[in-house]
């Protein structure tokens, strides 16, 4: 079983520090959320972990499948089995959704082995077709442009529909739930839940305990200032709901020392 395990990580932005010394570990079949307010490091955090050339790590290590990926690039960290969902995708007008994920799984498959030559177009079609149905997809958006004049909404529907034909050991979607209405918000919930199982862990970035009402936790984790101050079960961003943030400014001042 795969595990993506976090230690003491630091880092900084334009010299400024965000990430404060962050520990976590999300294992395939497992799904955390970490929560907090805005501008404290979640996002920071993800794109760190896919290798985002703009943020510095000053300390600490990521191991995945026996390697410190903060050695790799982004592509390879990729091809290892982890996932980024963007919480603002990108538009790539001329690339259809089918193209991007063919090229996406081609190369997939050739760094697993250099003489693959590439999934057959029947056996793509077949697998997108499949997965667009489960996702409860329009078929013509296979062959719309990449998220060009996509709704917030469509966006993060394609993103899901990458997860599941690029099959990640590790999956993280960064505030997915970003500028969502709640009907989209519930499609896209439905999706993600009918991903995740036993070869898949994901690992949920959020400030809204509202997604978590759809897609249950097994874990949850507190952001604060850049360090993860509060790790409990679902039940802990109830309290959070309830409560605010403030509730665990003591607990940051400790942490911060």
């Amino acid at each position: 079983m795969s595990e993506l395990a976090i230690n003491d990580l630091h880092v900084s932005v334009n010299h400024k520090p965000i990430l404060k010394g962050v520990n976590l570990v999300v294992k395939q079949g497992e799904v955390h959320a970490l929560m907090g307010p805005n501008g404290t490091g979640k996002s920071t955090l993800a794109y760190t972990l896919m290798g985002h050339p703009n943020y510095e790590v000053t300390k600490g290590e990521v191991w995945f499948k026996g390697q410190n990926i903060l050695t790799l690039s982004p592509d390879q960290r990729a091809h290892l089995g982890l996932f980024l969902a963007f919480q603002y995708p990108v538009a790539i007008p001329g690339v259809s959704v089918a193209n991007f994920m063919r090229a996406a799984i081609n190369s997939q498959r050739k760094a697993a082995n250099p003489a693959d030559k590439g999934i057959p177009i029947p056996e793509f079609r077949k697998q997108l077709k499949q997965i667009m149905e489960v996702l409860k997809m329009d078929p013509a958006f296979a062959s719309r442009y990449l998220n060009d004049g996509f709704s917030g909404g469509e966006k993060k529907r394609v993103e899901v529909l990458q997860m599941a034909m690029l099959k990640p050991e590790i999956a993280i979607l960064d505030e997915t739930d970003s500028g969502l209405d709640i009907d989209a918000l519930r499609i896209v919930s439905e999706g993600v839940n009918k991903l995740r199982g036993p070869e898949t862990g994901i690992l949920v970035i959020t400030h809204y305990q509202r997604i978590l009402n759809y897609i249950k936790p097994d874990y949850v984790h507190i952001m604060m200032e850049g360090q993860i101050v509060e790790s409990g079960e679902a039940d802990l961003a109830i309290q959070l709901e309830e409560h605010g943030y403030d509730w665990l400014k003591t607990k940051t001042d400790i942490v911060m020392g």
